[in-house]
């Protein structure tokens, strides 16, 4: 086999991130009674929350903010586009998102499948930018923490994705060289890009398949053909 070593990123690429966060984010809304409070539409909500968590992770990745800002806030954020100042409120959804999200287990399509056939064959690690505590209780709640020989989060680590470093750690705790590991993530930038710095070969999960102008070694829409691939 080529490869002694498969890191997976975890939200978006085997962690159904998109599914799990709806899921909360409703239950939140009913709990609270935002409609009562002027957010009349909860898929205006969770769509608010979309865009604004994509723009502060985003904004991580690139070391311009700390995890903290994310923490602290994204409903703040919210909450100011539909013009509802109450910060107690949204620190009170803050605490409850992240203890209530982590405990959805959806995976994205195929990730069991793939696990099962992968884990005999090759040493299977997770990097991942989330929380140390969040993203834990996301792998336990899943039901797939026994697949992964190391989980690496960026706090853990010290370093955040696309660094070198991270991926670098990953290799050492692996016990593989560059050439014999392969990162498979669904972010261009952090995942891909930051594998290529490392000089490792990376798998873009692209299911929505989004336009974009770099090149991959390779690019699959489903998990599934990481059984061919791999």
């Amino acid at each position: 086999m080529k490869y002694r070593s498969v890191f997976f990123d975890l939200d978006h690429t085997l962690w159904d991130y998109d599914t799990n966060s709806e899921h909360t984010l409703i239950d939140l809304y009913e709990a609270y009674g935002l409609f009562e409070k002027g957010i009349h539409n909860p898929n205006a909500f969770t769509k608010s929350f979309t865009e604004i968590n994509k723009r502060l992770w985003d904004a991580y990745n690139k070391n311009q903010i700390s995890s903290k800002v994310i923490r602290n806030s994204r409903f703040k954020m919210i909450f100011a586009e539909f013009g509802l100042l109450d910060d107690h409120l949204a620190d009170r959804l803050a605490r409850d998102y992240l203890e209530i999200c982590p405990t959805k287990g959806e995976l994205l399509p195929h990730a069991l499948e793939v696990l099962d056939y992968l884990r005999p064959k090759y040493q299977l690690m997770i990097i991942t930018n989330g929380f140390n505590d969040v993203q834990y209780r996301k792998l336990e709640s899943s039901g797939i923490m026994g697949y992964f020989t190391e989980i690496i989060t960026s706090e853990s680590a010290g370093y955040t994705k696309p660094a070198r470093e991270i991926f670098d750690h990953a290799l050492k705790l692996s016990g593989s060289k560059n050439h014999e590991a392969v990162m498979v993530g669904d972010n261009l930038e952090a995942d891909i890009k930051g594998a290529s710095q490392a000089k490792i070969d990376a798998i873009f999960f692209n299911p929505a398949e989004i336009d974009h102008q770099e090149l991959v070694m390779h690019e699959i829409i489903s998990l599934k053909e990481l059984l061919i691939i791999l």
